[in-house]
């Protein structure tokens, strides 16, 4: 190479823009996750080698420092964090090379984080809900897919092509409680009804859109003694056995019709052997707010009118079709968590390119949104997401107390109303 090319390359270097060291001072709030600490304890000896003195938990607790302080922005900054020894005393961690940081997202396994979640979901309480949800004895469950993009280098989350990749996450959430309880991460083109069949558990409640209505798959939901309340396609075929009253109440609801019928075309009925209910819904919109016009996924055309009905098909016999309107229309608080997932905790940027590194980030995402709802005891919302950041870089204490005390009262009002 010629001399004037390597002078050229030092040049470029030189230019680069050093960022400035992160004082301790910016940093505060750790005792936040001593919650966590029984839980992560027992992964300290996970992956454990004799020249190794950088941890599992260790990498989770840096993770969700990450989460909380937006001064944080990438992996040579959790690195740097890890230098701190104000950090080093209160997490009781070492400091840890960019190389071991950088390794660990292949060490460490991502799958012992799970029954983290499951713990931290069965912590939190019941939110303030539609009493008409009380009823229900089953656990209501939303279920739904969300993609991730990821860079070109990354062969493993596959998409549309080799320029277009992503990941995809597989995500349950407790819709009474607002806290995801199972998450499972893929390439982009993973098959969403095979991902919730294999993790089916009995006395669950799923709520789910059209593309999970397979019929084999709503059999195989009955089998495990769980229910289901699903969008169904425009295009679908039912033979009817005997249509079902409609009160009042179903009628303010939205609700047009409600059906007993066998599913399906004669090749198919057998896929769903029991019969089921088809109840059609009106839906009144906003004409502010007209829907985009697209052809999707699932082979249906989605019109663009604000007014629009729909079919939901579930098992549930005892429940009025009211009440099977209301808990599909709850549908949407899986659509709002990945919305705060993505834009408000920023679980966009990723810092890893491997599959099980990604699978940590996100765990540990996940981790970060529930530890907001338990000490908030109530839904994570902007507001209170950035209260906890300003705490955590020293900038508010009893600012954040007070912000989420007036949130319990606001609830308690109403509640009492």
């Amino acid at each position: 190479m010629p001399d004037g090319s390597i002078n050229n390359r030092g040049k470029r270097h030189s230019k680069r823009h050093k960022r400035n060291p992160i004082p301790e001072s910016a940093l505060q709030g750790f005792k936040y996750f001593k919650v966590l600490s029984p839980m992560l304890q027992r992964l300290r000896s996970e992956k454990d080698h004799h020249n190794r003195k950088f941890y599992f938990d260790e990498y989770i607790t840096l993770f969700l420092l990450y989460f909380f302080n937006p001064i944080v922005t990438s992996l040579r900054a959790i690195q740097q964090v890890s230098g701190l020894k104000k950090v080093q005393k209160v997490l009781g961690i070492r400091r840890v090379s960019l190389g071991s940081l950088s390794e660990a997202s292949f060490v460490f396994d991502s799958e012992l984080i799970a029954p983290i979640i499951q713990q931290l979901a069965e912590q939190a309480i019941p939110l303030e809900t539609d009493p008409k949800l009380k009823a229900i004895e089953k656990q209501l469950v939303a279920v739904d897919g969300c993609l991730l993009h990821a860079l070109p280098k990354m062969f493993w989350a596959l998409w549309l092509d080799d320029k277009h990749k992503a990941a995809k996450i597989h995500l349950e959430l407790d819709i009474i409680k607002s806290v995801p309880i199972r998450a499972d991460i893929t390439d982009a083109n993973a098959n969403e009804k095979d991902n919730l069949r294999k993790s089916l558990k009995p006395e669950k409640f799923y709520i789910l859109d059209a593309g999970y209505g397979q019929y084999s798959l709503l059999e195989d939901i009955i089998k495990i003694k769980s229910s289901f309340v699903v969008r169904l396609r425009d295009n679908a075929v039912w033979e009817t056995i005997k249509e079902r009253p409609i009160t009042e109440a179903d009628r303010l609801a939205g609700v047009q019709r409600d059906i007993l019928v066998r599913l399906g075309s004669p090749k198919r009925q057998d896929d769903l052997s029991m019969p089921v209910r088809v109840i059609e819904i009106f839906h009144k919109g906003s004409s502010n707010r007209p829907r985009q016009s697209r052809v999707s996924s699932k082979k249906t055309f989605r019109t663009a009118e604000s007014d629009y009905t729909m079919l939901v098909v579930t098992d549930c016999m005892d429940l009025s079709s009211e009440i099977i309107a209301l808990i599909y229309c709850y549908r949407w608080q899986i659509k709002l968590f990945f919305r705060w997932f993505k834009c408000i905790l920023g679980c966009t940027h990723l810092l890893s390119h491997s599959g099980n590194g990604v699978s940590l980030q996100v765990y540990c995402a996940l981790i970060a949104s529930m530890l907001i709802t338990l000490w908030a005891e109530r839904k994570p919302t902007k507001r209170t997401f950035e209260m906890l950041c300003y705490h955590f870089m020293g900038w508010a204490d009893d600012e954040l107390f007070n912000h989420i005390e007036k949130l319990k009262q606001a609830d308690n009002t109403k509640k009492n109303t």
